[in-house]
C-alpha cells in the first residue's frame, strides 16, 4: 500500500514535536557569537526576538516528514496538468541542469556587467528571439510575471497619453471573458476599466464594443486566442476600432502558445506585448512563481519602456537607461534571471520548425481530447467555433439533472490521480470546465483523460452521491471551502499549535 492510499493525516512538525530531539549539531563558534553582538547592537530593542521556538525533532523525523508531504504532491513529473488558461507543461530537465550550473548560478546581481558579458549576451539574445516571435521592435524582460507585464503594459499606455497632452483618456476596455489581472492592473494604473460583452460565439462582441468606444478610451486589453479559447476573428476591426479613436492595443501573451511561429502579434496591429515565459516557454511555475512577462513595444513606445533595456555597442552589451520617457524602474536589477535563461534554452532547443510544432501540436491535442468528451453533460460552450490551444465545456446539464457542480466533477477526477482542469472559469460560462492539455502530452495520456471523464459521466449517472462526496481517494478527503478560510477557523488552527507548544 502506497502512503497516498493509506490516507495518514501528516501531523505539522511543531505537533511532532518532542523537548530534546535534535536533528543537528551546530558549534558553538565564537565568531558566531561576534556576529550575533553585530547585529543585535544595529537593530532596535522592539523588534528583536526575546525567545526563538524550533520544533524540536530528530533528523529521521525531519526527513521522512517531508518525504511524505512530496508523495502527497502532484507534480508535472507525474500527469498531465490538464489547466486551461495557466498552460502548466513539461519542462525539459536539461534547463534545469544549465541554469544550475556555477557559471550561472553564482554570479552576483551587483557586478559590473563587463564583467558578466556572457550573461548580458544569452538575455540580448533571448530579447532578440521574443522580438521576432512577437513582431514587436523591443522587448525588455524586467517584469517577473504575466499581471507584471500588464501592469507595465498600461503604465505605458498612461505615460503615452500623458505626454501627449490626452488629458481625456482614463478608460481601459477589457473583455468580460479576461483574465481578472486584466482590470485589476488597469485600475492599478489609475484607468476606469470598461467592460465589452462577448457575443453569442463566445468573441468580442463588436457592436457593444462600438457602442463603448469614445474619446475617453485609453487603450484596449486582449488576449487572442480568447480566454474561450477560441480566435478573435475580427481582431483587425476590434485594433482598427480603437486605433481610430487614438488609443492604444495591448495584446495579453497567456495563450500565445497558440499562434506561436503562425502569427505575431505586432503584425495584427497590437502596439504593446507580454509573454508568460513560464507559460508559452515552459519554465517551472505554479504555486505563485517565480515567473517572467516581458513585454515588447513597437518602435514609437520604445521610448516608455521600464529601465533598464539591453542595447550593444562595439564594448558589448549594456544596460540603457538613457529613455527620455520611460516609467521608470518596476523591478530590482534585471528579472528572474533563471528563468528567462531557460525560456532561451528552450527556443534554442526547438528552433524555427520547433516552435511552430507547438502551435500545431497543441491546438491539435485540445481538439481531440474536445472531440473524445463532448456529450450533452459536458456541453460546448459555444457551438459555433472550433477552439484552439484549450476549450471550456459547460455542466450545466449535470447541475440541472443530477444537482452535480462543476466542483464536484473536478474533485471525482482527483481519485484517479490525474489533476483536474480550472473551474468557473471564465465566468461567461455557466458550470464551467477549462481545459488544456498542452502540446507535451502523449495520445494515450490524452486518451486516458477522456477515459476518466467518461466513466465520470458514467456515474454520474447511476451514482451522483458518489461524485457528490469526492474526493475519496486522495491524502486529505473534500473540505469545507467557505469554512477553511473563516478567520475564525484560522484562528482556531493557530490556537491549537500555540497549545501545542505551550504543553511541549
Amino acid at each position: 500500500m502506497s502512503y497516498k492510499q493509506a490516507k495518514w493525516k501528516e501531523p505539522l512538525l511543531v505537533e511532532k514535536s518532542h523537548k530534546g530531539r535534535q536533528a543537528v549539531s551546530i558549534p558553538n563558534i565564537e565568531f558566531s557569537r561576534k556576529i550575533s553582538q553585530i547585529v543585535d547592537s544595529n537593530l532596535p530593542n522592539n523588534i528583536l526576538r526575546t525567545s526563538l521556538y524550533l520544533p524540536c525533532l530528530s533528523q529521521l523525523d525531519v526527513v521522512r516528514h517531508f518525504t511524505r508531504l512530496s508523495q502527497m504532491n502532484f507534480s508535472v513529473d507525474l500527469g498531465m496538468y490538464p489547466l486551461g488558461s495557466c498552460t502548466m507543461k513539461y519542462s525539459p530537465k536539461l534547463a534545469n541542469r544549465i541554469v544550475n550550473n556555477k557559471s550561472l548560478s553564482e554570479l552576483h546581481p551587483y557586478q559590473e556587467p563587463k564583467t558578466v558579458q556572457g550573461l548580458l549576451e544569452l538575455l540580448y539574445e533571448l530579447s532578440q528571439y521574443l522580438e521576432e516571435i512577437t513582431g514587436t521592435d523591443k522587448v525588455n524582460l524586467n517584469p517577473s510575471a504575466g499581471a507584471h507585464g500588464e501592469l507595465a503594459g498600461v503604465l505605458i499606455i498612461r505615460k503615452y497619453h500623458q505626454i501627449n497632452n490626452n488629458e481625456l483618456k482614463t478608460e481601459i476596455i477589457v473583455p468580460d471573458s479576461a483574465h481578472g489581472t486584466n482590470p485589476a492592473s488597469a485600475a492599478m494604473a489609475g484607468f476606469k476599466v470598461i467592460k465589452v460583452k462577448s457575443d453569442k460565439e463566445g468573441l468580442v462582441n463588436i457592436s457593444s464594443l462600438k457602442e463603448i468606444v469614445s474619446e475617453r478610451t485609453a487603450g484596449m486589453m486582449l488576449t487572442v486566442p480568447n480566454t474561450h479559447g477560441l480566435f478573435e476573428k475580427n481582431v483587425k476591426e476590434i485594433i482598427s476600432t480603437i486605433h481610430n479613436v487614438g488609443g492604444l492595443m495591448y495584446y495579453d501573451g497567456a495563450n500565445l502558445n497558440a499562434l506561436l511561429g503562425k502569427v505575431r502579434p505586432g503584425d495584427m496591429g497590437f502596439d504593446i506585448v507580454h509573454i508568460n515565459l513560464h507559460k508559452t516557454f515552459s519554465t517551472p511555475h505554479g504555486g505563485g512563481g517565480p515567473g517572467a512577462g516581458p513585454i515588447g513595444v513597437k518602435k514609437d513606445l520604445i521610448k516608455f519602456l521600464p529601465i533598464p533595456i539591453l542595447s550593444r555597442d562595439k564594448n558589448g552589451v549594456k544596460f540603457d537607461y538613457e529613455l527620455p520617457y520611460t516609467i521608470g524602474r518596476i523591478k530590482s536589477f534585471y528579472g528572474n534571471i533563471t528563468v528567462l535563461i531557460r525560456a532561451l534554452i528552450y527556443i534554442l532547443m526547438l528552433g524555427k520548425e520547433g516552435i511552430k510544432e507547438i502551435s500545431e501540436q497543441s491546438v491539435l491535442s485540445a481538439n481531440y481530447l474536445y472531440k473524445k468528451i463532448i456529450s450533452k453533460n459536458y456541453a460546448p460552450a459555444f457551438k459555433n467555433e472550433l477552439p484552439k490551444h484549450e476549450f471550456v465545456v459547460s455542466l450545466s446539464k449535470l447541475l440541472e439533472e443530477k444537482e452535480i457542480k462543476a466542483n464536484d466533477v473536478a474533485k471525482k477526477i482527483l481519485d484517479y490521480g490525474i489533476h483536474a482542469p480550472t473551474v468557473y472559469f471564465p465566468l461567461t460560462v455557466e458550470e464551467g470546465l477549462m481545459i488544456e492539455p498542452t502540446e507535451s502530452e502523449t495520445i494515450e495520456e490524452i486518451d486516458q483523460y477522456a477515459r476518466v471523464m467518461k466513466n465520470i459521466e458514467e456515474i454520474a449517472r447511476t451514482n451522483p452521491e458518489k461524485i457528490k462526496q469526492a474526493p475519496t481517494n486522495t491524502s486529505i478527503n473534500r473540505i469545507d471551502d467557505v469554512k477553511a478560510n473563516h478567520p475564525k477557523t484560522m484562528q482556531y488552527n493557530w490556537n491549537n499549535i500555540k497549545k501545542s507548544l505551550k504543553n511541549d
